[in-house]
């Protein structure tokens, strides 16, 4: 009987357990019930090591690297402990050993029950194991791992010794894969860690691989992997990569700590080759260069040329004579914008190839204006208005009546630094400063044709205005408040495009220049073999986070002093710029000029109309539009100077998250103070002053405070009256 219970621990089937652990029925009632009990302890060790046997037999035919390798493992496990204590065991019964065999004649049930006693646990949680491992179809690695780092967390020491290297030899496959994407940059066929596009998948990464390492494992195998594709002339140093594979090999993902620092040493190694190697200096100050000359409209002459292509463009295509091409594409536009680089500085550049325009909405067709037309202004809310991209929408349209959107075609090696959320930033900012470019170019139109009207007209007139009795002083009223508005309107852009070209974007672009050239004479000063050390804290290299992180905050300061993050203030520019064209729009209409011409009443007229009623009524048309402008450049003025009174550019808030959080400061964002904590800005209080300056341009001469404190002034005293 001994034999037999031997043979059955050893894997093998018998009579005394027909279906499971339990004992033939046959055999129970010639049993002493504590000798049942040994025996039905000892036939369900058996019986969790045959269903273990079993289930790794069929995981072992996965096309999972990972199960194979758990299933291997588990397997010599099984076999150098379990199997050889079977044998052991026998060859100590056959040896008359004094510790199971007693008076050398007859072996207890207790004694082999004691003997294998130390494997009901383990085999208890190991057939929970592989019953969980049959359940899923397919088991992504990073997944694999965490489920077995979380099982071998428990008080039983030898199921965790046992968990923890079926873990370890998972993480050994795994590790492997990322060597390869790491250092290599090569993508496993099975299993693989990232898609086509070098993004990790879900389940790849196990969860104790901090999201920091995900990005920089994301990032170098893409950066290798995009290096050996693109078959550049220079190619990582084999030195390199086997002091990468060194170092990979020496660490495991569940060891977060050391495991986080070779990552980072790695992207940081990797990082200095491709700025000395691939993506040199040169070519992100002309980047840079070319984003701020075409995006930020250093290069004026072309924007001038761009905004006049368009209205051209509109001219020919949207009006009724235009034919059967009677609408606005892409290429249109992309074609206009080529035709007005002839003759400019940016004729010859390269980097204009690399420039598109897009219509999200699709063509522009002239039969729904309308709908093409309308621009709706969202009320601003305290948790959605501080985001720029709701500013960016107020000025998408301004340029040629639908949404239009610049956008730059990112190549291989600049997208390394260039997300995608910075070119929607540069787009967002294109639309923002060409609207006032615009707006200001047909207000100095407007001002050009209102003097050649006067001129014309004083040929006849001498000093006066013209006109009859009736309408003389009316006429006198209305040309100075035509001439009153167009002043107002050409000072105020003015002042606000100087503001934004020169206190603004000029000051800032200079400053991320210098800043890009000391961080560079770090990297060239330091010697060669401290930028490739593991061990160099005297160096201090411009990796590529670093160089992101300095152009995000260089683009959040240029947003912040553009007065794009204060949406509330954004909501009021924006109907000034649409009455601005509405004014230009009407003078162009009256042919020129605010008022009629001299013969243009009398006796033509007929009904009962008197002399200067279309004095009159032009007279009102432009009385309305100046009142409205004065209501909306105060509202301006005052939302400026209570976004100052408020502190809003020196809010706390969480670096990851950039949320607003608190309501009163709603109209700004939260970005610029994340860069304050990690010491990529320390020049915040600049832009603040920035926005100082503006209001002291504006209010050079006292007109807004004067008629703010004259407007309190007399609300008190109402106040006092009632």
């Amino acid at each position: 009987m001994i034999a037999e219970v031997l043979l059955v621990l050893a894997g093998h089937s018998s009579s005394l357990f027909p279906t499971d652990h339990t004992i033939h029925p046959s055999f129970a009632p010639l049993l002493h019930p504590g000798e049942l009990q040994a025996l039905e302890a000892l036939g369900l060790i058996a019986f969790r090591y045959r269903k273990i046997k079993a289930a790794l037999s069929r995981l072992s035919r996965s096309s999972s690297r990972s199960i194979c390798a758990l299933c291997a493992t588990l397997n010599r496990i099984l076999r150098d402990e379990y199997e050889s204590l079977v044998v052991e065991t026998e060859a100590k019964i056959l040896s008359r050993d004094a510790n199971l065999v007693a008076s050398g004649s007859f072996v207890p049930l207790s004694s082999l029950r004691a003997t294998f006693s130390e494997w009901d646990a383990p085999f208890a949680a190991l057939a929970s194991l592989v019953e969980e491992l049959e359940a899923e179809k397919h088991w992504r690695p990073g997944l694999l791992i965490d489920m077995l780092l979380a099982r071998s967390h428990t008080g039983v020491h030898r199921v965790a010794h046992i968990l923890s290297r079926l873990a370890v030899a998972v993480q050994r496959v795994w590790r492997t894969q990322l060597t390869a994407f790491l250092v290599h940059g090569s993508i496993s066929n099975v299993d693989p860690l990232v898609s086509e596009n070098y993004t990790l998948l879900d389940g790849s990464v196990p969860s104790c691989v901090s999201a920091q390492s995900q990005e920089s494992i994301a990032y170098v195998g893409r950066a290798i992997a995009t290096v050996k594709a693109a078959r550049w002339q220079k190619q990582l140093p084999q030195s390199l990569t086997i002091a990468h594979t060194d170092l990979l090999e020496n660490v495991l993902p569940e060891d977060q700590h050391a495991f986080d620092l070779v990552i980072s040493q790695i992207r940081t190694n990797v990082s200095e080759w491709l700025w000395l190697n691939v993506l040199t200096q040169k070519d992100v100050e002309y980047a840079v260069e070319t984003l701020a000359n075409y995006f930020l409209l250093r290069n004026g002459e072309l924007s001038l040329a761009v905004i006049r292509e368009i209205e051209r463009l509109k001219l020919s295509r949207l009006t009724l004579r235009s034919g059967p091409t009677s609408m606005i594409r892409d290429q249109d536009l992309n074609l206009a914008l080529l035709r007005a680089s002839l003759g400019t500085s940016a004729q010859h550049d390269p980097a204009l190839t690399h420039l598109r325009f897009s219509l999200p909405s699709g063509p522009l067709r002239p039969l729904l204006p309308s709908l093409a037309n309308t621009t709706s202004i969202p009320p601003a809310s305290p948790l959605t208005s501080s985001t720029s991209g709701q500013s960016f929408d107020l000025f998408a349209s301004h340029l040629l009546g639908t949404q239009l959107k610049l956008t730059y075609n990112v190549t291989w090696p600049l997208d390394l630094f260039l997300h995608p959320g910075d070119l929607n930033a540069y787009a967002g900012l294109f639309s923002y400063l060409s609207a006032l470019r615009k707006t200001h170019v047909r207000v100095h139109g407007c001002w050009t044709s209102l003097s050649n009207a006067q001129r014309v007209r004083r040929r006849w007139t001498g000093l006066g205005e013209g006109g009859t009795a009736e309408d003389l002083e009316l006429r006198s009223k209305s040309l100075r408040c035509g001439w009153g508005i167009v002043r107002d309107m050409e000072w105020f852009l003015d002042t606000l495009l100087g503001y934004l070209m020169t206190d603004v974007i000029d000051v800032e672009f200079r400053k991320l220049k210098e800043l890009l050239v000391q961080k560079v004479s770090a990297v060239v000063d330091a010697p060669p073999d401290a930028r490739l050390s593991a061990a160099a804290p005297t160096a201090k290299p411009l990796d590529f986070t670093t160089l992101r992180a300095i152009h995000t905050t260089y683009l959040d300061r240029v947003l912040t002093g553009c007065l794009l993050t204060n949406f509330t203030l954004m909501s009021i520019l924006r109907p000034i710029l649409d009455i601005c064209e509405r004014f230009v729009a009407q003078v162009e209409r009256w042919g020129g000029d605010v008022l009629p011409p001299l013969l243009f009443e009398g006796s033509l007229k007929g009904g009962d109309e008197k002399v200067g009623a279309m004095v009159k009524e032009r007279w009102l048309i432009v009385a309305e539009i100046n009142e409205t402008l004065q209501k909306a450049l105060d509202s301006f003025f005052e939302q400026l100077a209570t976004s100052i009174s408020q502190q809003p550019f020196t809010t706390a808030a969480d670096a990851s998250k950039s949320v607003i959080m608190n309501a009163s400061m709603a109209n700004h964002t939260a970005l610029n103070a994340s860069r304050v904590g990690k010491g990529l800005d320390g020049g915040l209080g600049e832009v603040r002053r920035h926005v100082e300056h503006l209001l002291l341009r504006l209010d050079f001469n006292g007109g807004f405070s004067k008629r703010r404190e004259s407007a309190g002034q007399t609300a008190d005293i109402l106040a006092d009256l009632t």
